[in-house]
């Protein structure tokens, strides 16, 4: 193993090794299924060891679960997010340590990997709030002396399947909100970023023990998507699954799961366009984007993929995004003069090669970046520079998502309804922008005509969004949503209660059965 002194350090604070077990079932670490070598795209080197699960393994937590939920739904809202308030304070103490894990497992800068733990945190404060405020409806019955209400219970056990772009925020996205709705969790992370995954596991199963809380309220199973996964997916005991990733995999779990009637939350993929109109101000829509498109080395389900740019201003534009990106400095992620890292792996750089090409064959033109980078500043095989081009959105790859850095600059003329039309003509349908100082262009990208996507900002860009509200997406972006607002009706099953206290049978339309 290629272990250097700091990683040596961030080890030993979360308690990880050389050889780590991939499952928990809330009370012991185990794994009697394959063993991975977990490399670091930083410089392609083996970072450890984990053994998976397997079906017996997977079986064993399911059980496990399936009897603390039996206990954990009993244990007041409120008491229950004031576990998850210790989970964000446990995570605050170990933030610094889980934020370079998270840079050294999947590549991301080290301010975005700290961030990343920083949500984890906020969205632990906010759960324990929202514990208290599992709101129901009362309303008037049309009977005389009835009374008519509706409450929201515990659904069960919700399977999490996230992403390695956000190794430990989407679980904690569903993991805190799941569990003030009196649910258990059992957690499939992304096969390339397990050790972030057993990292939070250990800091939130101390929190737990030191409660008294029921073994297998949270647990961990580590493992190939299309075997372990695909054993949430089918099982009937796991009411919900909320899964973040392709459109393609998601689209299956919809299906098997659908077959069965259970619950999905479904974070799939993005296609994400921000509009420039002849009134935006090009520096404020610059800066933004260029986070948007070069931030997590294009590896966001909110990345800017697409800038559609009235044709006024087109080429002001381009020049200004041409030397902004001549200016991106690519290289480790550790130091903080970088602004982008490497890419997960291999094949996402050669993902990235193959759309270019596409793009190309296909009429676009590449004006700036879209090389590999190589030598001994860039070891491992993961960076490049990222790309802009020249397009038209009807282009069948402009229509897919790449997940890579690369920007498609599109010229249109007209209103910003045509800018519109061109953003919507997509399958996907998660973030969205406008950069405009014209407020009736503002409101109609906001209107029933305007954005059809789930999330659509003004004079912001399309990615960092906030925990306050709902996340999620539209089209082939699954439809789901989690974090904030009323999210939280995801993870419970809604109840709808009528009392009669008349003392008498009166029943409802004025029926009569006497």
């Amino acid at each position: 193993m290629y272990i250097s002194d700091e990683i040596k350090k961030v080890f030993k604070v979360l308690d990880l090794h050389d050889v780590n077990d991939g499952v928990f079932d809330g009370e012991a670490w185990f794994g009697s299924g394959k063993v991975i070598e977990v490399t670091s795209p930083i410089n392609g080197r083996a970072l450890a060891k984990v053994i998976q699960a397997n079906k017996e393994d997977y079986d064993r937590v399911i059980k496990r679960a399936e009897a603390a939920f039996v206990e954990w739904r009993q244990i007041p809202a409120p008491k229950r997010g004031e576990i998850v308030r210790q989970l964000g304070v446990a995570l605050r103490e170990k933030k610094e340590a889980l934020g370079k894990l998270v840079t050294i497992e999947m590549g991301k800068s080290i301010q975005e990997g700290l961030g990343e733990v920083q949500e984890m945190i906020d969205i632990c404060d906010y759960a324990c709030g929202q514990s208290r405020m599992l709101y129901g409806v009362q309303t008037h019955s049309e009977r005389a002396r009835h009374r008519m209400y509706e409450q929201w219970h515990p659904l069960g056990i919700v399977g999490i399947i996230s992403a390695f772009n956000f190794p430990v925020a989407v679980w904690s996205w569903n993991l805190t909100i799941a569990l003030v709705c009196g649910d258990v969790c059992v957690w499939k992370p992304a096969s390339p970023a397990p050790l972030t995954a057993i990292a939070c596991q250990k800091i939130g199963a101390k929190v737990l023990q030191q409660n008294n809380i029921p073994k297998g309220v949270s647990t961990l199973i580590t493992g190939k998507g299309s075997e372990i996964g695909d054993l949430l997916n089918y099982d009937s005991r796991v009411r919900l699954v909320s899964y973040t990733g392709s459109t393609k995999l998601g689209k299956h779990i919809a299906k098997v799961v659908g077959e069965r009637l259970g619950k999905t939350i479904l974070e799939l993929g993005g296609n994400n366009a921000i509009i420039i109109t002849q009134s935006a101000e090009l520096e404020l829509a610059a800066k933004n984007i260029l986070f948007g498109a070069v931030g997590t080395a294009g590896q966001r389900c909110t990345t800017t993929r697409r800038v559609i740019i009235e044709e006024s201003v087109y080429e002001k534009f381009r020049e200004l995004m041409l030397d902004y990106y001549g200016r991106v400095t690519i290289g480790n992620p550790f130091d903080e003069n970088i602004l982008m890292g490497p890419l997960v792996n291999t094949a996402a750089v050669d993902a990235m090669m193959k759309a270019l090409s596409e793009i190309k064959e296909q009429g676009g033109r590449i004006i700036f970046g879209g090389e590999k980078l190589t030598g001994e500043k860039y070891p491992g095989g993961c960076y490049v520079t990222p790309a802009l081009a020249e397009v038209d959105n009807s282009y069948p790859i402009v229509k897919e998502e790449t997940f890579a850095p690369i920007l498609y600059l599109i010229k249109y003329k007209g209103g910003v309804e045509n800018a519109i039309r061109i953003q919507n003509d997509v399958p996907q349908g998660l973030s969205s922008g406008i950069f405009t100082n014209d407020l009736i262009e503002s409101e109609i990208f906001l209107s029933h005509a305007g954005s059809d996507c789930g999330i659509a900002n003004v004079n912001l860009g399309t990615s960092g969004a906030e925990i306050g509200l709902a996340f999620g997406g539209e089209k082939e972006t699954g439809g789901g949503r989690e974090s904030g607002s009323d999210a939280w009706k995801a993870y419970m099953r809604r109840q709808t209660n009528t009392i009669n206290w008349s003392r008498s049978t009166v029943l409802a339309q004025g029926i009569k059965f006497d």
